[in-house]
């Protein structure tokens, strides 16, 4: 617990400094590397499609692993041990890297340099991010905010609390394997369908989670719980994934907005239903108030992870 929270503490001050080595990076340096390997040997869809559950299995086994060897290794070290442990734990939280690249684009939009908010845009989102209105710009950060949320905070803490660093980590990796393949266009439909599908299972309870607690920060941007809980249960299923709604419904619930819509990725549109109501009109304001909801839910996810943690050592 102590490490966990630690982990939190340093991602908060640090988030992800540009000069350090992530483990991110090099995941997802594997991951490139093994599709490459199969697309240039595998043609036929069946069997591209089960290259991508063998590049799980290999990728899996690799971020569980490394960091696992790493600290039983240490186990007679008591400190080295508990401070690479935090520091696995904390390359695996994105708040504060969110945060940064988030508010990039909200400055860009508030000094009107409309083209450079979309090119800030296009480092966090995977859609196209070109030809976007103002509107459009904010609706993509929002969502990208709300959804990593779950995907970059909470479930990474959650795992880090069940499993340590190797749970976290193998978390991460599969994490990475969804955001780089886990795509329903042509190029991905079969490599990605196992990467995806894990990822849905491991993000299952955790984007649940997220969404709640997105719900119980809603007053900190003057939102009402009942009603942001009313719309993430009415909009849960109002997208591809079956877990992203939950936060992004919990954020247009809390803000008062509607997102989802029509996306473009590798030039292929995506049609999607609408979450939340449009009370209020997007703007550069949305932006900050869901990094406030962000960083709310991750406070709430600790205190009731120390809370649930003394009452087990109680009993």
């Amino acid at each position: 617990m102590i490490d966990v929270i630690i982990a939190v503490i340093i991602d908060w001050i640090m988030g992800d400094p540009y000069w350090f080595p992530h483990p991110v990076i090099y995941i997802g340096k594997l991951i490139g590397f093994l599709e490459k390997r199969g697309r240039c040997f595998i043609k036929q869809d069946k069997y591209l499609k089960l290259w991508g559950g063998l590049i799980v299995l290999l990728v899996s086994f690799i971020c569980y692993f490394v960091p696992f060897i790493i600290l039983k290794l240490l186990r007679d070290t008591f400190w080295v041990k508990h401070i690479v442990n935090i520091l696995f734990l904390w390359t695996t939280l994105a708040a504060r890297c969110l945060h940064k690249e988030g508010i990039k684009v909200c400055y860009s939009l508030e000094r009107n340099d409309i083209r450079d908010a979309r090119v800030k845009l296009s480092y966090i989102v995977g859609r196209e991010t070109s030809q976007l209105s103002e509107e459009e710009i904010i609706r993509a950060d929002v969502e990208t905010i709300s959804e990593n949320t779950s995907d970059g905070i909470i479930a990474p803490l959650i795992f880090g609390l069940i499993g340590g660093a190797p749970l976290a980590m193998l978390y991460k990796g599969i994490n990475t394997m969804d955001s780089m393949l886990g795509y329903i266009t042509p190029k991905y439909k079969y490599i990605g369908f196992f990467p995806a599908k894990v990822d849905d299972i491991f993000n299952f309870v955790p984007a649940r989670i997220s969404g709640m607690l997105i719900c119980l920060s809603a007053p900190i941007v003057i939102g009402s719980i009942p009603k942001s809980i009313k719309i993430m249960l009415r909009d849960r299923k109002n997208h591809k994934s079956p877990n992203c709604a939950y936060p992004e419904a919990a954020t247009a619930g809390a803000l008062q907005v509607q997102l989802g819509g029509t996306n473009t990725y590798f030039g292929e549109k995506m049609y999607k239903p609408t979450i939340g109501d449009k009370i209020n009109h997007l703007n550069e304001k949305h932006i900050k108030d869901t990094i406030r909801l962000m960083y709310t839910a991750e406070i709430l996810c600790l205190i009731f992870s120390v809370i649930l943690y003394s009452a087990i050592r109680l009993l």
